[in-house]
This record gives structure tokens, sequence and C-alpha cells, in this order.
């Protein structure tokens, strides 16, 4: 059997670090995966920040003075942390973080560098955003529908998975400047920046 039937190998770095590389096959697929979530995250910073009339319209537009925060989490009404997120929705602090997170996975995803916080940070963000929508909850706190169709597995999740499986798989190597990034002398000396 030759290794290009494989679809993930190993290879090791000079710090002894091993990494899986997608096979050929793998790789572009593991590419165009990569570009299209981090162009997901993209959008969604553009249209928050600049009002596109998507889901955002120019009057609330972050640069127009609007928080990108205070809608969705202030309208949580689900969940153990409902007061919680309540409390940041509109706060400067939240607004800045969701802001910048949204900012720097979409350009970290779409360029293949910083894979691997992209891909914590991505987790990180989408498990306080499944925890704001709480898929687990049937009803509101006021016992209307909550509109859950899965109560574990939603988008939030899948965007999670995808980001780790993307880092996983050194996937900002292909049509990516993953490898250039790892030649960075901070970045091979840390290696978790890659």
């Amino acid at each position: 059997m030759s290794t290009k039937n494989i679809p993930l190998q190993s290879r090791g770095t000079s710090a002894g670090v091993q990494t899986v590389v997608p096979s050929d096959r793998a790789a572009r697929p593991l590419a165009v995966l990569r570009i299209v979530t981090g162009l997901v995250f993209l959008w969604a910073f553009l249209d928050k920040a600049f009002g596109l009339g998507y889901s955002t319209v120019s009057e609330r537009a972050w640069v127009s003075g609007g928080s990108p925060t205070k809608g969705f989490l202030g309208h949580v009404a689900v969940g153990p942390l409902q007061s919680t997120f309540q409390s940041w929705a509109g706060a400067a602090w939240a607004d800045w973080l969701f802001m910048l997170g949204l900012l720097a996975i979409g350009v970290a995803l779409v360029l293949g560098i910083g894979m691997r916080v992209a891909a914590v940070s991505t987790a990180l963000m989408m498990l306080m955003m499944w925890a704001a929508e709480w898929p687990l909850a049937q009803h509101t706190s006021a016992g209307a529908a909550s509109g859950s169709s899965n109560p574990l597995i939603d988008y939030h999740v899948i965007y999670a998975i995808v980001a780790i499986a993307l880092a996983y798989a050194a996937a900002g190597d292909t049509w990516g400047l993953g490898r250039t990034w790892a030649k960075l002398p901070f970045v091979h000396t840390n290696q978790w920046l890659r």
C-alpha cells in the first residue's frame, strides 16, 4: 500500500513534535474547508462592524455605535447562564472580545496561520454561544418553545470540531501561509502558536 492512499500521515518536526499532515487528496478539500470557514467568521465580523444589512442593519453597526453583543446576549432566554449572558449584553469588553475574536479567527483560518490558537479560540467562542442558546432546553424561561432542533449537536459544535480538525491536519499548509508561519522564530520556539 503506498503512502498516497493514507488519508493522514505523521511527520516529525525538529522539536520532536508530531504533526499530522493530510495526503495530497485530503489537503485540498481541507484547505477549501479552512478558507470558507474563515470567511464565515470574517463575514460575521464585517456585517456586525459595518452593518451590511444582512443580520445587522447599518444603524446598529458597531462603527455607528451599535453593540454586536446586545441583541444576541440580551435575548438569551434559556439555560443556567441566562442572567450572566444578559448582564454581559452590550458591555464594551464583551463587544471588543467578540469582535476581535471573529476577526482573528477569520483571518487565521483564511491565511492558514496560528491554526492551533484559532482552533482553541473557535472552540471557546462556539462553546459560549452554544451555552447562550442552550439547545438542551425545549422551552424558554417564559414557557415558549425554544426552537432547538437538536439538544446536543448544532452548528456551534460543528464549527468547533471543524476548527480543531483543521488545526490537527495542518490545513494551513495547503493554499495558506502555515509553513511560512511555522518557520518564524517565535512560532518555531513556541509550537503552540503553529
